[in-house]
């Protein structure tokens, strides 16, 4: 259906071009046709009044063409312009975006490629690194710190190296709701599970409560304090 307004204007175009293109050759014909009226010899007056009738024509058929030929002309620009903004004009936005960002966006890739690359040959410590610069480089994903820590607290059981990547990640920057709580819930859980510190675990959850009110985290965090019986 996104295509039927297009169809439309294209309809409309090629029905102007070929009425255009009748109203011109009838034009014509009554042209030549008062040529020769206006050639014989001992013109009448009933030549006269058909010259007159067919010079009437003439004139009517020229003021339609006019007309016509501006309708054509904002018909052709509104196709033009159409074209150019829903084929010419994402092709280049695509492209600039493309020159802008690609450098970027493989720099990423790469990155998290090669920490998943490192993790898996063992090298847990490169592959942290390796997510450092993509968590550098794309700041708004937390993605990588998320991994960073679970490298920390799983294959080298780090978790208080977990919890400070966490903690700088919270710290680094404004996140989204999200992002912010999705951290602060795991959080909670390496206070709860691996140090046992569910005090600090539950402050965590007061923090969600607080911070993020009449929100589904604020519900969850609520809820985890009620299956600790804290609440």
């Amino acid at each position: 259906m996104k295509w039927l307004p297009y169809l439309i204007l294209a309809v409309l175009v090629v029905g102007s071009l070929l009425f255009y293109r009748c109203s011109v050759q009838e034009q014509t014909r009554i042209s030549e046709k008062i040529t020769q009226l206006q050639q014989q010899e001992g013109s009448d007056d009933d030549n006269q009044r058909e010259m007159l009738k067919l010079q009437d024509d003439a004139d009517s058929r020229g003021s339609q063409n006019i007309f016509v030929g501006i309708l054509l002309t904002l018909l052709g620009a509104g196709v033009l312009g159409v074209l150019f903004v829903t084929l010419v004009l994402p092709m280049l936005a695509h492209r600039v975006a493309h020159l802008a960002y690609d450098s970027g966006e493989m720099l990423e890739k790469d990155a998290m490629h090669d920490a998943r690359s490192l993790v898996a040959q063992g090298e847990y410590e490169k592959a942290i690194e390796a997510l450092r610069i993509a968590a550098a480089h794309d700041p708004l994903n937390r993605l990588p710190w998320v991994e960073m820590a679970r490298i920390q607290r799983v294959q080298l059981d780090d978790v208080e190296a977990a919890i400070q990547t966490l903690r700088q990640a919270l710290e680094s920057q404004e996140w989204q709701v999200n992002d912010a709580t999705y951290f602060l819930f795991r959080l909670a859980e390496l206070y709860d599970e691996d140090r046992q510190d569910r005090v600090t675990a539950a402050s965590i959850m007061q923090q969600v409560i607080d911070e993020f009110p009449e929100t589904r985290h604020s519900a969850n965090a609520r809820h985890k304090l009620h299956t600790w019986g804290l609440v």
